[in-house]
């Protein structure tokens, strides 16, 4: 992932990395724990220049494609653990810039929630992308 990261970053390419759990990992409570090893294993071994080039989206892999979506509370929970290991690795001041998307099953009638959790920055939109009328609804939310 970070060997990737850097390589887009240096052609000029802005990546979007993506950290999620699996069903599993989220229904035996390992969430952090797992997002805190995606995150040590790829960006967290960019350099600070090269990490304030990057996107972070939080995609939880047992809600994509599956019709099941976090709620804004585990979604916003999520973000801001991601947030406070960027804290943690880099500075306050890349953990207050880097932009974290949420990526899982975004649609109209869950946009709302989520952009009203703070450390949620943008959704990543899959497949509600592909409806005109879905993808106008989620933009102008």
């Amino acid at each position: 992932m970070a060997q990737k990261a850097k390589a887009a970053v240096a052609d000029g390419l802005t990546p979007i990395v993506c950290v999620g759990e699996s069903l599993v990992d989220r229904e035996e409570g390992r969430t952090k724990e797992v997002l805190s090893q995606q995150f040590l294993g790829g960006p967290a071994s960019l350099t600070p220049e090269e990490f304030s080039r990057i996107l972070l989206a939080y995609e939880p892999v047992w809600a994509i494609g599956t019709g099941r979506t976090a709620t804004p509370e585990i979604a916003g929970a999520a973000h801001a653990f991601i947030r406070s290991c960027v804290h943690d690795q880099f500075s306050a001041e890349l953990a207050a810039s880097v932009r974290i998307l949420y990526g899982g099953s975004v649609k109209p009638d869950n946009i709302p929630g989520l952009k009203a959790q703070p450390d949620l920055d943008g959704a990543l939109v899959g497949g509600a992308s592909l409806d005109a009328k879905s993808f106008a609804a989620i933009v102008n939310c």
